[in-house]
């Protein structure tokens, strides 16, 4: 899963899960640019940064036009606050859908032709959001599900000369997770829940993200791959399990 040689941008790549899939990238020898509104508060070594909005369709094409080569792409800009649909407004919705949706087709949309000169590919960072309900994120689930969908057409209408892939990503340990799953204990409760018994690390999606886009992944295109350590165990079996414990076990349906 070498990259040597390979030239990679990676949106929102200065912090947490990118970060991760930055120095994931360097690892494997790509030559690495990070992207994002403000610059990292330490320097990524191996990356170079470049401010960048992605949803500056102008200063998006001035990025990729301004680069020697492109191989591969990653989307990974993206986040919303946890806001019921009700404490805001439509246009703070609106928001959270253009920055983790119509951003990641408009910085794509600018790297087309660099990487299908290269024969390169796309990584969007999906999330589990987009497939189960989101409450307190419903936009944000929204627009994942959606950029789920995004991939899986560009994969069709830009074969044979890019591959396009999704990272569906569960919950991930970052600096900013106590804002999320509280101090350590709630962390530590969260991280219970997930069947192989901890948050996802950065590193975890990065190695993954290489995966995808390396010569190992060369006939995978349209794909979803999750990374969520096993997924979310169904609220029932505790809930029955709950019922045993009681003294009073839940019913079973029978065949007529």
């Amino acid at each position: 899963m070498e990259l040597d040689g390979k030239v990679a941008v990676v949106t929102g790549g200065t912090r947490g899960v990118g970060a991760g899939i930055a120095r994931a990238f360097v690892r494997a020898g790509a030559e690495v640019v990070v992207c994002a509104r403000r610059p990292p508060d330490v320097p990524l070594p191996g990356t170079e940064f470049v401010p960048l909005d992605v949803r500056d369709t102008d200063a998006a094409g001035r990025l990729f036009a301004g680069l020697p080569r492109l191989d591969v792409l990653v989307n990974n800009a993206g986040g919303a606050p946890h806001r019921l649909l009700t404490e805001a407004g439509p246009e703070r919705h609106a928001r959270v859908v253009e920055l983790n949706l119509l951003a990641p087709l408009t910085v794509s949309l600018a790297a087309y032709d660099r990487l299908r000169h290269s024969r390169g590919s796309i990584v969007m960072i999906g999330s589990v959001s987009g497939g189960r309900p989101s409450p307190g994120t419903a936009a944000y689930g929204a627009a994942k599900a959606g950029l789920e969908n995004l991939a899986r057409s560009m994969a069709v209408e830009w074969a044979p000369d890019i591959r396009v892939n999704t990272l569906v990503v569960g919950m991930v340990r970052t600096e900013r997770s106590h804002l999320h799953y509280g101090d350590r204990d709630g962390i530590a409760a969260v991280a219970r829940t997930v069947p192989l018994g901890r948050l996802a690390e950065p590193s975890d999606v990065g190695r993954a993200a290489v995966f995808l886009a390396s010569d190992a992944a060369a006939y995978i295109s349209g794909a979803s791959l999750k990374v969520h350590g096993g997924g979310e165990r169904p609220a029932f079996l505790d809930a029955a399990g709950a019922g045993r414990v009681s003294g009073h076990p839940p019913t079973a349906d029978k065949e007529s």
